[in-house]
């Protein structure tokens, strides 16, 4: 399970590395392989969007769930098309990092400051500006769609 923010300097070559409390998961779980993909939902989606990265088994299920939509279907089509058509493998080194291809970095925006966010089962990796745009948006909004569905959660 990834969870928290972390903010995180690319190099020259475009390679992030990942925070150390999470490269020992990432080599059990995944054997450090990894898949870098440009992210779907609307909170991400944009000139400055983010990028979701999965570890190897988690996208396999992803994929799996992926290859079982209607192929008829516009939606299922346009999600296999650029979730997956983006999709790029790579490997953690043995310092830690991975690189980010170029097409991937341009697309979302990427600088040299990033910002790694945990999302359970993936990360985000957002340019760090956008981050902090989209935090302020959603602490000063009045967003709440979706609100009546999470009901039911106690914290």
């Amino acid at each position: 399970m990834f969870r928290g923010v972390s903010s995180i300097n690319l190099d020259s070559k475009g390679r992030l590395a990942i925070p150390t409390r999470y490269r020992a998961e990432l080599q059990d779980a995944c054997d450090r392989q990894m898949i870098v993909t440009v992210a779907v939902d609307d909170k991400c989606v944009g000139e400055a969007g983010c990028l979701w990265l999965y570890p190897l088994p988690e996208w396999d299920k992803l994929e799996n769930t992926i290859s079982k939509l209607p192929t008829l279907n516009k939606m299922a089509v346009k999600l296999r098309r650029f979730l997956i058509g983006n999709a790029s493998e790579c490997e953690m080194d043995g310092q830690g990092r991975l690189l980010l291809p170029e097409k991937l970095r341009t697309f979302s925006g990427m600088e040299k400051r990033v910002v790694l966010v945990g999302q359970l089962n993936k990360f985000e990796i957002w340019n760090e500006t956008a981050w902090t745009d989209k935090e302020s948006e959603w602490m000063n909004g009045d967003d709440t769609e979706g609100l009546e569905e999470l009901g039911s959660l106690s914290f």
